[in-house]
């Protein structure tokens, strides 16, 4: 009965390289079609940290509110807490997990990277790379790095596997996982905003909205995959950094024709063209940076620079 002692992904799927050597050599391989798509080399990743397993950090926030992104002002975050003293914040409604590693600050090998699967380790090297290529605001830019590296590790893995083989397969359901749960996200995210908007004009009591929003989060739980209780507002909110403006950029790939060097050079071109953050403050009599209302706005500046950048090329 060994097969019952493991979840059956971990039967499939193969490890992550394991001794500095073979991950050292993958990492290299990694950056070798990084820098044919377009990246630039990074400081990520150079050495192995016995320091530190990962990166944990925990999220909260009122009950009755949802959280735009992770940036919202409205989430509390607090770093090196464990998942148990997470659970006693925000009432509830807190959302721990713990991160392989950092982008844009020479995130180092940690070993949870090196003990997690490989489809999950060719993601975070290629999502953390990714993030030094750009300057966009988060809420473009995690989204982007998604698109890119669920595109990327797929055809990487064509390349150095062979299609078909099992690495191939295990990284490209992974990306396929992935991308279908970014849909799921936008989707709850869709029905918590509806419910919480009747909620503000008083066409629900307190009590009547928590039950339905437990519905629907509760509902969500095995869609999203969520692997430790039912989801919450914050780990929603947070999930949509990434899935929030995925489907638009997904379509700018299209137009694109799906081809990672030329979209990776076109979001440097965006990125040298968008407007600057003090520039959008000025336009939209914005006071706070730290604001939703700032978040929302630089957000929506840079998809019109994108469809600006994308109308631009076009016409060529």
């Amino acid at each position: 009965m060994i097969a019952a002692c493991a979840p059956l992904r971990d039967l499939f799927i193969p490890s992550a390289p394991r001794v500095p050597g073979e991950w050292a050599a993958l990492i290299e391989e990694l950056r070798t079609y990084e820098r044919r798509i377009g990246f630039e080399t990074t400081a990520n990743f150079l050495q192995l940290s016995e320091e530190r397993s990962g990166y944990a950090y925990c999220g909260y926030a009122p009950r009755l509110i949802l959280p735009y992104s992770y940036e919202d002002p409205a989430i509390r975050w607090r770093h090196g807490v464990s998942e148990e003293d997470c659970r006693t914040l925000g009432d509830g409604n807190a959302f721990f997990g713990v991160a392989e590693a950092l982008g844009e600050v020479g995130t180092p090998v940690t070993p949870s990277m090196i003990t997690s699967k490989l489809d999950r380790f060719v993601y975070v090297v290629i999502h953390e790379d990714c993030h030094d290529q750009f300057e966009l605001p988060y809420g473009i830019e995690e989204a982007l790095c998604n698109l890119i590296t669920y595109n990327a590790m797929e055809a990487f893995a064509e390349e150095r596997f062979g299609a078909s083989a099992r690495e191939e397969r295990a990284i490209r359901r992974y990306a396929d996982a992935q991308s279908r749960q970014t849909r799921v996200t936008i989707t709850v995210y869709g029905q918590l905003s509806v419910l919480h908007a009747r909620y503000e004009r008083k066409e629900l009591t307190a009590e009547a909205f928590l039950w339905e929003r437990s519905r629907i989060l509760t509902l969500a739980q095995r869609s999203l995959s969520w692997k430790s209780g039912i989801p919450n507002s914050v780990g929603i909110a947070n999930h949509m950094t990434y899935s929030r403006h995925y489907p638009f950029l997904e379509n700018v790939f299209d137009a694109l024709e799906r081809d990672l060097a030329r979209t990776v050079a076109f979001f440097r071109r965006v990125d040298a063209m968008k407007p600057s953050r003090a520039a959008v403050m000025k336009q939209y009599a914005i006071a706070k940076e730290e604001s939703v209302e700032f978040i929302r706005a630089y957000e929506a500046a840079v998809v019109k620079t994108i469809e600006e950048a994308l109308a631009e090329r076009q016409l060529r």
